[in-house]
């Protein structure tokens, strides 16, 4: 019986340098979806549904296969009237989400899919940041040496970004870069995958 190919939904570098710890061989292929907000919608819902709306896209083409898909929505507030911080992009957008989450809580909502065959599972995972007081010099002395305009929120937690922060409460430390290990180890487990 052959061992079933592994995608990892997705293009983004830091989701596979995530992937690419656990040993396993996998490819990476961009799901190729909208990620329009639905009004109303939660941000853990978000995250929910994009991840298995990229892992669902990518497995449609790969029927074979097991395929992992994730998504993260950072929020400032709560619920469905939360305050989404996307990828910045620029450097005003992200200096403006930088001055937002001064000396707030950030709420990092992880979602994972794994898809084979018919069999669906899913995890998600919180990640709560507390942003230390951040004033104009702060600001501009990370984004001179870490511009971070791919990264949800405007950082990169894994670099210099851990000098913005008072405190994280997380179960998983890889949630928060984007792609829960724990949880996916235990999704694939349970997908039949030797982790």
């Amino acid at each position: 019986m052959a061992i079933p190919i592994l995608l990892l939904a997705s293009t983004s570098p830091h989701r596979r340098a995530l992937l690419d710890r656990l040993g396993l061989a996998f490819d990476c292929h961009a799901p190729g979806i909208p990620e329009e907000e639905l009004a109303g919608e939660a941000p853990a819902s978000r995250a929910a549904r994009l991840a298995l709306a990229k892992a669902r896209a990518v497995a449609a083409q790969h029927v074979d296969a097991i395929v992992i898909g994730s998504d993260q929505v950072a929020s400032l507030g709560q619920g469905a009237g939360a305050n989404l911080l996307h990828k910045p992009g620029d450097l005003d957008t992200c200096r403006q989400q930088l001055r937002a989450m001064s000396g707030r809580t950030v709420r990092f909502d992880t979602a994972v899919a794994v898809i084979r065959g018919e069999q669906v599972l899913q995890h998600a995972d919180v990640t709560m940041v507390r942003f230390r007081p951040l004033d104009d010099l702060a600001i501009e002395s990370y984004m001179e040496r870490e511009p971070s305009f791919d990264c949800a929120g405007g950082f990169k937690c894994e670099g210099l970004g851990v000098t913005l922060f008072e405190a994280i409460e997380t179960r998983d430390p890889t949630a928060l870069i984007g792609l829960p290990l724990i949880g996916v180890c235990a999704l694939l487990r349970q997908a039949g995958v030797a982790v």
